[in-house]
């Protein structure tokens, strides 16, 4: 983009460039805890919304210290929503990428991402984007754990499928498993949420190793991806 907008401005402008497509418009979107970036392609008719989740982005440094700007360098859901040709496309920010919120902490995108204010701004913000129509969501990493508790707190939202993509579904075994601190200040899924749904997993993954992504999907669908690492390709 040639430009940045409103909250975007301190951290957009400091990322590498991404050609947006005409198509899509970006929103700040107001929640009851966080203001949410998201990139919007709306036709106004009432075909299913695509909603794509971005993962955790930048949450620490190479140091394993939390970082400054959580705001990812390169963005899976991001390249997917452009490439979606579907009438109705939406890509939804995590809390604090992006955009340069004064009620941010650390905390937010490290031990506190999938806290209870953000798997309700989350919700706020897809119910404000679906107005209503049914919802396909698409998330990434991280982005899959908030997705999940998402459709499970909150059942009026239409959502009729769900993807995910080297997705993390529980960060208590997640952790246990990798020998990493607990995510002391966020929710968990104990149950994966009763929609139609499909998860990708990559053959080579060593963020979300292939054998917690089986563990997790247990009576789902899982497709495991051959050569693919966290990132993909999917």
């Amino acid at each position: 983009m040639k430009k940045c907008v409103g909250l975007m401005l301190f951290f957009l402008c400091g990322c590498a460039s991404v050609q947006v497509p005409a198509s899509f418009a970006y929103r700040e979107i107001h929640t009851p805890y966080f203001t949410l970036a998201a990139w919007v392609k709306d036709s106004g008719s009432l075909a299913p919304l695509h909603i794509y989740i971005e993962g955790d982005g930048r949450a620490y440094t190479a140091n394993g210290y939390p970082s400054s700007n959580p705001t990812p360098k390169h963005s899976l859901m991001r390249q997917m929503a452009f490439a979606d040709t579907a009438e109705n496309v939406a890509y939804v920010a995590r809390p604090c990428q992006f955009v340069k919120d004064p009620v941010c902490t650390p905390a937010d995108w490290t031990t506190a991402r999938f806290s209870a204010r953000a798997v309700q701004s989350m919700a706020s913000a897809l119910q404000t984007l679906a107005a209503g129509r049914a919802i396909e969501m698409y998330a990434h990493s991280g982005g899959a754990l908030l997705s999940g508790l998402v459709i499970v707190q909150y059942p009026q939202l239409p959502v009729q499928k769900w993807t995910t993509y080297a997705g993390l579904l529980n960060h208590t075994s997640w952790t246990a498993r990798m020998k990493l601190a607990p995510l002391s200040g966020s929710l968990d899924l104990t149950q994966l949420p009763d929609v139609p749904q499909v998860h990708y997993a990559g053959e080579k993954d060593r963020v979300i190793l292939p054998e917690l992504s089986r563990q997790w999907t247990a009576g789902h669908t899982l497709i495991i991806v051959p050569r693919a690492s966290h990132r993909g390709p999917f």
